[in-house]
């Protein structure tokens, strides 16, 4: 039962926006079983102590924790996500065994795998198995572990131990932010950790991260990438950016956004 107080029902507000992103009114006012009106009045006075961000539709971040909930990032640079995971799946070939880690532009990519034949895929991701788990040409595997709520993912040493059983082909891994210097940035030295341990278990390591986070370093975990990593970025990347990647010997992919092709006359558009 959640609590019923005032107080202690503000805190589990505040518990809830760090670990699942839980952020309308009304799906506070259902989760706790009163009114609008209370749930606005509480996010008021959290928002007036400075614990709370809020923001249009009566979502909320938590100021203290600015990692963003899987669910919150899903409808980010929709189209610049979908462009990226599209060329990511045209290196992925029939037959052999990749890596998918969890996040939006993964879990994008993941859509994308659907339809290529005799096809294994690991991954730490709830996003990617729900893309691929009714999928009869892909054989999943799970990496379970300990369960973060906020990524929807596993991590912890259950994954780091499935992880040293498997090689891989390619690995395709997300980022809160990229740095040419640093690698990849996150929120928590159990991510950056794992990371590292991926790209050591493939072939070939490629980071799938929209222009806006290229030289963003919004935490303080990093995890170091091998020589000869491929970034995989949109259009918009800044030529600037690009060059302190490229100088790196970063292999650097900026996808095109691709246009789908229009229907044909009569045909209703959704």
């Amino acid at each position: 039962m959640p609590p019923t107080g005032s107080r202690a029902r503000r805190e589990e507000i505040l518990q809830l926006a760090t670990t699942t992103g839980l952020a309308s009114v009304e799906e506070l006012s259902q989760h706790f079983g009163v009114t609008a009106s209370t749930i606005r009045r509480d996010l008021a006075r959290l928002t007036a102590d400075g614990r709370l961000a809020r923001t249009y539709g009566g979502a909320m971040a938590l100021t203290a924790h600015p990692e963003a909930s899987l669910r919150q990032r899903t409808g980010e640079a929709y189209e610049q996500k979908r462009a990226i995971a599209r060329w990511a799946a045209a290196q992925v070939r029939p037959g052999e065994t990749v890596l998918l880690d969890a996040g939006s532009t993964v879990g994008a990519l993941a859509h994308q795998l659907r339809t290529v034949d005799d096809l294994t895929v690991a991954t730490t991701g709830l996003t990617a198995l729900r893309e691929l788990a009714d999928v009869e040409t892909v054989h999943v595997e799970c990496l379970g572990g300990t369960w973060r709520p906020v990524s929807q993912a596993f991590v912890g040493p259950l994954t780091e131990a499935a992880l040293e059983r498997l090689t891989f082909d390619r690995v395709f891994l997300s980022a809160d932010g990229v740095t040419a210097d640093g690698g990849i940035c996150e929120a928590e030295l159990r991510q950056t950790r794992l990371k590292e341990l991926m790209a050591r278990r493939a072939a070939h390591t490629y980071v799938l991260a929209h222009a806006a986070k290229l030289g963003r370093a919004p935490f303080h975990a990093w995890a170091a990438l091998p020589a000869g990593w491929t970034l995989v970025t949109d259009a918009a990347a800044d030529a600037d950016q690009v060059a302190q990647f490229t100088e790196r010997g970063v292999r650097v992919v900026r996808a095109e956004p691709v246009e789908e092709p229009a229907p044909p006359p009569g045909e209703a558009q959704d």
